[in-house]
């Protein structure tokens, strides 16, 4: 090569590379930065926070947890206006989601005896102590309802002695109460249970969880109501769906902002982040539709399932996004080293992670 080849040579251009899509777990680096590029890692690649064992199982019975505790309360509305068929489609909601969800327990348990082991004691400082003799107690108010019920349906022609079936009509009323007044607690309680843990993302939902438990359990029971029951009875159930749609969609918002912004990214990303927005698309198309068509049966029955659905989808979504969180130490680390950066400037150092520079 001649000299003036030399100088003339140019190396050639590399093909531009498209940009990827930057990684979650990789923070700093950068064309301005000064720190280099760094990934959260954890100690052998595991987890900083153990991911619960939990599969679907346990979201269904968060689901199937909020439509039964509402129907309850629906149940005790009801009777005391005299809505006989509405009376009848809640009592039976109520038990068949109580069910359900018990069933749902013991298949995430593996065995049925294990559901029967969180009867052996009563310990206040344990959501799932406390859940469990609620879910017991509920089912047993339920149960004595629904079997007036079906004796009603069947022309009283169940096989029970007759003392027993006096008996039964005789309590039924005071056991819809009962299962009322155990209702509310039924439907908000898994929201304490999910929240009493170390899971980055449920523990920084604490404060506000459980206004969006209630509100989904209200549209949920409302919605069902309004599939099961004729319109002429739904009056009251549509107005309460439609206000447990917004109060659902508020309590969501306040969620978000009263938790940690990198502790909420799971619940905008992902599987988890899709339900949430169907869930709040489902919400505001079902009160809509309550408005506009819920006089008309068939009307009715499709803004009702439309609502059972919202609430499905956000208890699903937020049981993922917890979930999710745990598999990236980042919604472990950052959230802490804001918290403890908060701590040192209002001068708080009592603590044993906390010292003075």
């Amino acid at each position: 090569m001649s000299a003036n080849d030399f100088d003339s040579y140019r190396p050639p251009e590399e093909p531009r590379r498209r940009r990827k899509r930057k990684n979650p777990k990789r923070m700093g680096g950068g064309r301005d930065s000064i720190l280099p590029t760094f990934e959260f890692e954890s100690y052998y690649g595991s987890p900083v926070v153990k991911a619960p064992p939990w599969e679907w199982p346990i979201p269904t019975y968060l689901a199937l947890g909020g439509i039964a505790g509402g129907s309850a309360l629906l149940a005790c509305g009801a009777m005391a206006t005299g809505r006989r068929r509405m009376l009848r489609s809640t009592r039976l909601a109520a038990i068949a989601a109580g069910a359900a969800g018990s069933l749902m327990l013991v298949a995430d348990l593996g065995r049925p005896e294990r559901l029967l082991n969180m009867f052996r004691v009563f310990k206040l400082s344990s959501p799932m102590s406390v859940g469990s003799w609620i879910l017991g107690g509920f089912g047993g108010m339920s149960g004595i309802a629904c079997l007036k019920e079906l004796d009603e349906l069947t022309g009283r022609k169940l096989p029970l002695p007759r003392l027993v079936r006096k008996a039964v009509h005789a309590v039924a009323g005071p056991a819809t109460v009962g299962a009322g007044v155990l209702g509310g607690p039924l439907a908000v309680y898994t929201s304490v249970l999910l929240a009493d843990t170390s899971n980055p993302t449920w523990n920084a939902m604490r404060h506000r969880l459980p206004y969006v438990f209630v509100s989904s359990a209200t549209l949920a029971a409302s919605g069902l109501a309004m599939v099961t029951t004729p319109v002429k009875e739904t009056g009251p159930a549509r107005g309460l769906a439609v206000a447990g749609a917004a109060c659902e969609l508020a309590a969501m918002q306040a969620l978000e902002k009263s938790m940690d912004p990198v502790a909420a990214e799971p619940m905008h990303e992902g599987d988890p982040g899709a339900l949430l927005r169907w869930s709040e698309v489902a919400a505001i198309t079902g009160a809509c539709a309550t408005v506009v068509v819920g006089r008309n049966r068939a009307g009715a029955a499709l803004a009702g399932a439309s609502l059972v659905a919202a609430s499905v989808l956000t208890r699903f979504g937020i049981f993922g996004a917890g979930i999710e969180s745990v598999k990236n130490p980042r919604y472990t680390v950052v959230p802490q080293k804001r918290r403890l950066a908060e701590r040192r400037a209002a001068g708080d150092v009592v603590d044993s992670i906390t010292t003075a520079s």
